[in-house]
C-alpha cells in the first residue's frame, strides 16, 4: 500500500468476526475519566460530558472504554450522557473492559462477573457489545486460562448473552500474542506500541490477521508526546520519557515541519494506513477535539516524508 495513502476515518469497516461495523477512528475514552496520575492532567465531568456529546454528533460511531478507567469515572460520565440523549445512538458502538479489583488486586473469574455488572450498571445498559479482558500481565497466562478463572467466566457471560462479543486488551506483545492464538477473542488491543517511534507490535498485528481475530491500535500519539510534541509534553507511554526518545521525537517534528505537516497527523495516519488494524482508538478530551482529530486523519503527506520518518523510526 502506498504511504501517501489516506483513509477517510469516518468509512466504516466490519470489525473481524463481530459483525460489528465501526469507524477507522475510536474514541478512546481513559482520559474523560479524570486520571490525571496516569495523564498528568484532570477532565472535568462538564468538558468530559460536552466531549461525549460532540462524538455522539460526529460521523466517529466507535467508543472505547474501562472499568477501570478513573476506576468506573468514565463509564459512569458515559451513562450519564447516554442517559440524557436517550440510550446508545443507533449504529453506536461501546466497548469496555473488564478489570481486576484495583484495591486489593483481585483478578479472579468472580471478580470479572463483577466488573461487567458495574460495567452494565455505571452505562445503563442491560448488555454489553464488546468486552475485552484487560490487562492480563497482572497475573500468569494459566491464571487466566485456569478453570473458573477469568476467561471462562467472561467467555460465559458471552454465552448467557451479557456480552454480544470479547477481546483481549494489554501490553506486553508476546502475551497479546497467546490470548490470540487460543482463538477466543474475537479482538486485540495494543497500546503504545505501534507509533512513530514504536513498531514492536508488528508481530502481533500480524498474527491477529492471520487467526481472522481484530486489532486495533490504541494511544498512537504514545499517551501525548507525538499529539503535543515533545517540548510541551515530554511523556510517553504514561510517564516521562527518555531524552533519547524525546530528541528523537524533536527530529521528527523538524522533519513534519519541513513538508507543512502537523505531527500529530503523522502519527495517526501511520496507524490509520495500515490495513491489519480495524481502529485506531484516540483519546479526545474536548468537543473541538473531534474535528482536529478527523482534520489530521486526512491531512496530505507525501511519500518522501514517510521515507523520512522510517528512517528515523
Amino acid at each position: 500500500m502506498a504511504k501517501s495513502r489516506v483513509v477517510d476515518p469516518r468509512s466504516r469497516r466490519t470489525l473481524g468476526r463481530t459483525g460489528l461495523s465501526v469507524s477507522a477512528v475510536c474514541v478512546g475514552c481513559a482520559p474523560l475519566g479524570d486520571m490525571p496520575e496516569t495523564f498528568g492532567y484532570s477532565v472535568g465531568k462538564q468538558r468530559a460530558h460536552e466531549t461525549l456529546r460532540a462524538v455522539f454528533e460526529s460521523p466517529i460511531n466507535f467508543l472505547d472504554t474501562a472499568a477501570s478507567y478513573g476506576d468506573g469515572e468514565s463509564e459512569r460520565r458515559i451513562g450519564e450522557v447516554l442517559g440524557e440523549i436517550g440510550g446508545l445512538p443507533d449504529g453506536v458502538v461501546l466497548a469496555t473492559k473488564a478489570d481486576r479489583d484495583l484495591t486489593t488486586g483481585d483478578f479472579s473469574g468472580e471478580q470479572m462477573r463483577r466488573s461487567v455488572e458495574r460495567s452494565l450498571h455505571l452505562l445503563g445498559m442491560d448488555r454489553l457489545q464488546l468486552v475485552y479482558l484487560h490487562d492480563p500481565e497482572h497475573e500468569s497466562f494459566e491464571h487466566m486460562m485456569a478453570p473458573g478463572g477469568p476467561v471462562e467466566v467472561l467467555t460465559g457471560l458471552k454465552e448467557e448473552g451479557v456480552i454480544e462479543h470479547l477481546g483481549v486488551a494489554g501490553g506486553p506483545v508476546d502475551l497479546m500474542i497467546r490470548f490470540v492464538e487460543t482463538g477466543l477473542f474475537e479482538a486485540v488491543i495494543s497500546h503504545n506500541r505501534y507509533t512513530l517511534v514504536d513498531r514492536s507490535a508488528d508481530p502481533l498485528f500480524d498474527v491477529a490477521t492471520e487467526h481472522g481475530v481484530a486489532a486495533l491500535n490504541a494511544a498512537p500519539y504514545g499517551s501525548g508526546i507525538l499529539a503535543k510534541g515533545p517540548d510541551a509534553y515530554a511523556r510517553y507511554m504514561y510517564e516521562e520519557a527518555p531524552e533519547a526518545l524525546v530528541e528523537r521525537v524533536r527530529v521528527m517534528q523538524e522533519a513534519c515541519g519541513q513538508f507543512g505537516v502537523p505531527l500529530p497527523a503523522a502519527a495517526l495516519q501511520l496507524s490509520l494506513r495500515d490495513p491489519r488494524i480495524a481502529s485506531t482508538i484516540v483519546g479526545i478530551t474536548r468537543p473541538e477535539r473531534v474535528g482536529q482529530t478527523l482534520d489530521l486523519a486526512v491531512h496530505p503527506i507525501p511519500g518522501e516524508l514517510w521515507e523520512r520518518l522510517d528512517v528515523l523510526a
